[in-house]
């Protein structure tokens, strides 16, 4: 078996994992794991409730223990993890060595799977970690295909984790210090503001007489001064003067450091057959709707190479349906075949979605939404289940009142519409709406 594990911030993220496919989920202490924010599982009610409603399922939670700890939290530690090993989550996720000695001391039946900040890169330091018990590495993502089979034959025994979807970071493995020198907001200490992906403006600047950079202004007639809007700029570094590199300003800003999303539903298939025991996606931040649609994706792709089928594209344009700054497929290869370079755009299809609606009961062909965004008859939709995704017109709609009504104007409105399939209890409480937009 291979695990699919997805990211959640908060109980109802967990369940739309579990009922779109994911077989885990990672959830996180906010004072001792890398998200502060966005995370329902700061009060330890909500983290007892998701262990037990996850594991009457069949499913397990993982606990995100792996901030790079100062002394003052090595204080508090393991008394605030005395609750929390009690309610019996899967395994703790852990970067810092001193925190794995002190839980392995304390806690010595409680699993503990080696953090992706930990930067596992060799099977060397597999090795080293397996044989200070820990049960799971969840491996660097600047590794290729090749070195991860290389890992999974030299440690048959480990269990291996990798990433194969999510943000990415512009550090090594999210060893990041660029939130905390630009507003202190440690990335390390579970605080990072993602700094690399904020709207920068390029703005020229000029030298003063003490030497300081100020930006560069143009006096209008009779006016006040207005800053310069730079021409495009290319950088050349003294090494390769051959390759020059635009920093220019769209009309959506500066975006120098940003990095692409990892997309990687395309390698399932070769980590299945070598062997990696759980494959993981990046989010914990991010919606229900994201949770489910990534779990939907890669629980098919899995089910795919686990029963030989030939790989799907399709897989690969349903990702675009999702919020995404671009996609790449990081680290895995160096060369990307021609009949993927398509893909590899970050707008590979011409057919975007929005989120329009979540479905609150279901009465014969007609159900009820909660609207979200602004939708219309006429409009092309996709209804989402855990059972399959069907593609339909919208046709008839009615007010909660059962008038016959042209638009769902926005969040906070409820509407009835027919489906173009009978739902089932188990697909209604789960189901989703999308719209097509050009």
């Amino acid at each position: 078996m291979v695990e699919l594990l997805s990211p959640a911030g908060t109980l109802k993220s967990m369940r739309y994992a579990f009922a779109y496919g994911a077989d885990a989920v990672y959830v996180g202490q906010p004072r001792y794991s890398l998200r502060v924010r966005n995370n329902e599982f700061n009060k330890v009610e909500n983290l007892a409730s998701a262990i037990e409603e996850a594991h009457s399922l069949g499913k397990k939670v993982y606990v995100a223990s792996n901030v790079a700890p100062h002394n003052d939290k090595l204080r508090s530690y393991i008394r605030d993890m005395e609750p929390v090993v009690a309610m019996k989550p899967d395994a703790l996720i852990m970067s810092d060595p001193g925190l794995i000695m002190l839980v392995r001391e304390h806690f010595p039946d409680m699993p503990v799977h080696l953090s992706v900040q930990a930067n596992a890169v060799n099977w060397a330091t597999v090795r080293f970690w397996q044989r200070q018990g820990l049960e799971r590495v969840i491996l660097s993502r600047e590794l290729s295909l090749d070195e991860i089979e290389e890992i999974r034959q030299r440690c048959p025994e480990m269990e291996l984790e990798v990433f194969v979807h999510g943000a990415l970071c512009m550090a090594y493995s999210g060893r990041c210090l660029l939130s905390g020198y630009i507003n202190h907001r440690d990335s390390n200490q579970g605080a990072c503001t993602n700094a690399c992906r904020w709207e920068y403006s390029a703005q020229e600047a000029t030298e003063t007489e003490t030497g300081d950079l100020v930006v560069k202004h143009v006096e209008p007639q009779g006016g006040e001064a207005v800053p310069v809007h730079p021409e495009p700029m290319l950088l050349r570094e003294k090494n390769r003067p051959d390759e020059l590199i635009p920093v220019y300003e769209d009309e959506h800003g500066t975006y120098i450091m940003n990095s692409k999303d990892l997309r990687a539903v395309q390698h399932v298939k070769r980590l299945v057959d070598m062997g990696i025991h759980s494959l993981k996606i990046e989010g914990r931040t991010k919606s229900h709707y994201y949770v489910a649609r990534t779990a939907q994706v890669y629980r098919q792709a899995i089910d795919d190479a686990v029963a030989g089928r030939e790989f799907d594209f399709g897989l690969m344009k349903s990702l675009e349906h999702l919020a995404n700054r671009g996609y790449t497929e990081g680290f895995y290869r160096r060369h990307v075949p021609s009949e993927f370079q398509n893909y590899e755009k970050g707008a590979s299809s011409n057919l975007n979605q929005q989120f329009v609606a979540e479905v609150v009961s279901a009465d014969g062909n007609w159900v009820e939404l909660d609207v979200k965004n602004r939708f219309e008859r006429g409009d092309l939709l996709e209804l989402i289940t855990p059972e399959g995704n069907h593609r339909f017109h919208l046709q008839d709609m009615q007010s909660s009142t059962g008038e016959n009504i042209e638009v769902a104007p926005g969040s906070g409105h409820k509407v009835r519409i027919p489906m173009p399939v009978p739902l089932t209890e188990g697909s209604a409480r789960f189901a989703m709406l999308m719209r097509d937009v050009s």
